[in-house]
């Protein structure tokens, strides 16, 4: 992969660039991702990814700098996931994901594009307790199969 860092910060990355960027990079770790996953706590994670061993892993995308500093909410992923990540697009700031409120000392750092990403900072581990890892991987994959189930039959209601 290319250095992420050498993409100027005038390309323009959506949300969905980076969401794909992480999830290629998530993929070759060995974690499937799921885009936009209501957790147990009714928030809503941007992505969900789990690995073979049944780690959870959440990562926020942020596209700008008042949509990472004005995030009040993080917090409250952090009780339904192992790792924690911010994913951020390439050219992006990353001196403000080093800010005290947002826990560099807990959060990882993504940097991607609309083809691939790079760990920057990895993430704390923090296991989740069996009955919580249990619940929200009963919820990752129902909604993972609810979503493939909607594109084969688009007249099924999926849980989105």
């Amino acid at each position: 992969m290319a250095d992420m860092q050498s993409i100027p910060s005038d390309t323009a990355l959506s949300a969905g660039d980076v969401v794909r960027g992480a999830a290629r990079l998530l993929f070759r770790h060995g974690l499937i991702a799921v885009p936009e996953v209501t957790l147990g706590n009714g928030r809503r994670a941007d992505m969900m990814a789990v690995d073979t061993k049944g780690q959870i892993v959440i990562v926020e995308i942020k596209i700008s700098r008042a949509d990472l500093l004005g995030d009040r909410k993080w917090p409250d992923y952090l009780d339904y996931c192992d790792r924690f990540f911010w994913a951020v697009p390439a050219g992006f700031d990353l001196s403000l994901c080093e800010r005290k409120e947002l826990q560099p000392e807990v959060s990882g750092l993504i940097v991607a594009d609309a083809y691939d990403a790079a760990i920057v900072r990895e993430a704390a581990e923090t296991p989740l307790a069996a009955p919580r890892r249990r619940a929200e991987t009963l919820r990752f994959a129902r909604r993972a199969a609810a979503r493939l189930l909607a594109v084969e039959d688009p007249h099924i209601d999926g849980l989105d």
